[in-house]
């Protein structure tokens, strides 16, 4: 099958080539996955650079992506769970850096697979379940936000769009920092958006008529900001900036688990959530939407067709 992949960590993307790689083996418990999209994450390229190596261990070469959207075309022992044909969405990290799913196939333990939400394409598909996830369990670290006010730091962004929807779901008022230019689809996603940068306190307390209730960042280095809206006790978490846990925050890092990917699908198709795509590119196409990623200015989800 045909695969991306570099040999060596590197902070070039134009090292990232398309090769011919043996099929993937499929363990017990596992899904053999043909790939119909898979969803770019800022992680992704990250990992190229080495910048994770503290945490995660490597097997080169390394295929990236950890996102896919795709049709089940292998079992392996003991998978009562889904069927040939089946489609499907995960997140699927490994505890090894190796075989991702910027790839024709891939292999995927079961527990991090759900139904794909039918009413979604697959390029929607391939974007919605790293992010999607990410947003969900960083609300939930929140606890019950029903009636309450919540910032979301970076909600234009492809994890923040998502945690606006969810978090609207959930009944909480949101207000949301971006760039002016994004205002006006923050409104559409229902959050009521103010300018990040010099000034972002008095704005937020001035749109929420006094501090929020809770925070959640998606962007990093917002830890003054937060604080300085929040109300006395109120809980906040972070994605980007594992220092909040010394100020009573939630450091975040999400699991792959398959129900929470079908927690995401049953909001899409109750018409809470949806999935914007910014731009999809090709399999020889990876070290171009990387450096697209890197930029940060990214609104909705970069996907991999390949």
């Amino acid at each position: 099958m045909r695969a991306a992949v570099y040999d060596q960590y590197t902070d070039n993307f134009d090292d990232i080539n398309v090769r011919d790689v043996d099929d993937p083996k499929v363990p017990p418990a596992s899904v053999l996955i043909e790939v119909r999209a898979a969803g770019v994450n800022p992680v992704d390229w990250k990992l190229v650079g080495g910048h994770l190596d503290a945490i995660m261990p490597v097997q080169f070469p390394v295929t990236p992506g950890w996102d896919v959207a795709g049709v089940v075309i292998g079992l392996g022992a003991d998978v009562p769970e889904f069927e040939i044909g089946d489609e499907v969405i995960a997140y699927a990290r490994k505890d090894v850096l190796g075989a991702g799913t910027f790839a024709e196939k891939v292999a995927v333990p079961v527990h991090a697979v759900a139904k794909k939400p039918a009413s979604l394409t697959w390029e929607q598909a391939g974007g919605l379940p790293l992010a999607g996830s990410t947003a969900l369990r960083t609300l939930e670290s929140l606890g019950d936000i029903s009636g309450k006010t919540v910032l979301v730091h970076g909600a234009a962004g492809g994890v923040g769009g998502f945690a606006v929807q969810i978090a609207k779901a959930f009944g909480a008022k949101v207000i949301g920092t971006a760039s002016e230019k994004n205002h006006d689809y923050l409104r559409e996603l229902g959050a009521e958006p103010v300018t990040y940068g010099d000034g972002v306190v008095e704005r937020v307390l001035e749109a929420a008529g006094g501090r929020v209730d809770g925070v959640v960042d998606f962007v990093g280095e917002q830890l003054e900001t937060t604080l300085a809206v929040l109300a006395e006790g109120g809980p906040h978490a972070s994605v980007a900036d594992p220092t909040v846990t010394e100020h009573g925050g939630r450091y975040i890092w999400v699991r792959p688990e398959g129900s929470q990917a079908a927690r995401l699908g049953e909001l899409i198709e109750a018409g809470k959530l949806s999935v914007e795509v910014a731009e999809t590119f090709g399999l020889d196409q990876v070290p171009e939407a990387f450096q697209a990623s890197a930029t940060g200015h990214t609104r909705g989800k970069i996907v991999i067709v390949p």
